[in-house]
């Protein structure tokens, strides 16, 4: 084993420790004011488990843009926000336990990167009106529009953003385009799934089949046997990288692949897919909330001073990204509450309605679409864009596509 395999470890064995050894700080409950100077904020992060190819760099954006708010900027207001954040090792027992201890310890909100891990967090802190969001979001999550919130457009938004790419810009055929679904066996999938029953007809895509797999699948050639003898034109996949990198390696080896279209939600869409795919990835479309690095806009230069200070190796994986502008809303949401009922009479309550509902025109530093809160869409930002896999990168190749509200709540067949 080299040396860097064996920091690799090391790093990890010592994160693992840090986790759950390190007790949570001072006692609290949900409904009472903050204590002294400090605004207590929690954050469920899947840094490890078997989704930490996302989980680590994003709980490493989010941290680190913390850091930069407390130490470069004084805090909010001068407040500083205490961090308390658990790993919750994308498993949804750990995730209900953690945010009821986020609650006993008196923070204001709190995040979690994952649709899945919200999932298992919303029906707690809805019936305590804890406030929440998800950086990555799905369609279950948000409707009915309760007390969770999506940072970015969910699963469901990014295939409507390619399928009108799609049918504008690749489609040669006549008739409707046919599509296969191959969705993550949780919210990850079943956004996808319930955008496409609700939209395909209106859209002009033949749904032809609906797989699902699981997190930890170590081969899909069965279902893709399947799919392929449908014979689609396209095959989207809503997922991770770790799963998606295996369908596409898998869609290859059955000669099914270069031939049909490729495409993947923003789960699946990192420089993780591109790490475990290989050759095998080039090519494939995607959808992505966010810019890309070196991009041109204000927020960017920081942002990579503190990636390559802290964390070089997330250089370049868009996860990372997604956190970042993360923490800038948590200090946003938190300036907003203190300035509209003052720092001694914070609560739960006060700050999901004097900081999230009071979010306008919020601007992440360009990073991704403007943060806003309007009643009956819980989704804070709504642009997507449309990328390709070329030479080896994930390059833009359409401009912000603009993901109107789906009211899933009004189907019948909805959460059913």
């Amino acid at each position: 084993m080299n040396l860097k395999k064996i920091l690799k470890i090391a790093v990890a064995a010592c994160l693992a420790f840090i986790v759950t050894t390190i007790p949570l700080l001072s006692a609290g409950c949900a409904g009472e004011p903050s204590n002294g100077d400090k605004v207590k904020v929690g954050f469920s992060i899947c840094y490890t488990g078997v989704a930490a190819e996302k989980g680590r760099p994003m709980g490493d954006g989010i941290l680190d843009c913390m850091k930069y708010v407390n130490e470069e900027l004084n805090g909010v207001d001068g407040h500083q926000i205490e961090v308390i954040w658990r790993d919750n090792q994308y498993d949804a027992a750990k995730a209900g336990t953690i945010i009821s201890e986020l609650m006993n310890k008196g923070c204001l909100f709190f995040t979690t990167n994952s649709s899945k891990m919200m999932g298992a967090s919303m029906e707690i802190a809805n019936r305590a009106e804890f406030a929440g969001f998800s950086v990555f979001s799905a369609p279950a999550l948000t409707h009915p529009p309760q007390h969770i919130y999506g940072q970015m457009p969910d699963y469901g938004d990014d295939w409507a953003a390619f399928v009108r790419y799609y049918v504008d810009n690749i489609w040669q055929g006549s008739g409707k385009p046919k599509m296969a679904l191959h969705l993550l066996n949780n919210p990850t999938g079943y956004g996808v799934r319930d955008a496409a029953r609700a939209l395909a007809d209106e859209m002009g895509i033949d749904i032809v089949a609906i797989e699902e797999h699981s997190a930890t699948t170590i081969s899909e050639t069965e279902s893709l046997t399947r799919i392929k003898s449908l014979n689609p034109d396209i095959l989207y996949i809503s997922s991770t990288p770790q799963p998606t990198s295996i369908i596409i390696k898998n869609a290859v080896e059955l000669g099914m692949y270069p031939g049909i279209t490729i495409a993947c939600g923003h789960a699946s869409l990192t420089s993780a897919l591109i790490d475990l795919g290989g050759a095998s990835a080039e090519g494939v479309y995607g959808v992505f909330p966010t810019v890309n690095w070196d991009d041109d806009v204000p927020a960017m230069a920081k942002m990579t001073e503190y990636c390559q200070n802290y964390h070089p190796d997330d250089y370049g994986n868009m996860d990372y990204i997604t956190t970042w502008a993360e923490g800038l809303i948590v200090a946003e949401i938190l300036r907003l509450s203190i300035e509209n009922v003052g720092i001694d009479a914070l609560t739960p309550q006060a700050v999901e309605e004097y900081g999230f509902k009071k979010l306008d025109n919020f601007d992440v530093g360009g990073l991704h679409g403007a943060v806003n809160y309007n009643p009956g869409d819980n989704r804070l930002s709504k642009s997507v864009r449309v990328f390709q896999i070329q030479n080896g990168e994930i390059m833009p190749i359409s401009g912000w596509v603009e993901a109107p509200l789906i009211k899933y709540e009004d189907f019948e067949w909805f959460g059913k």
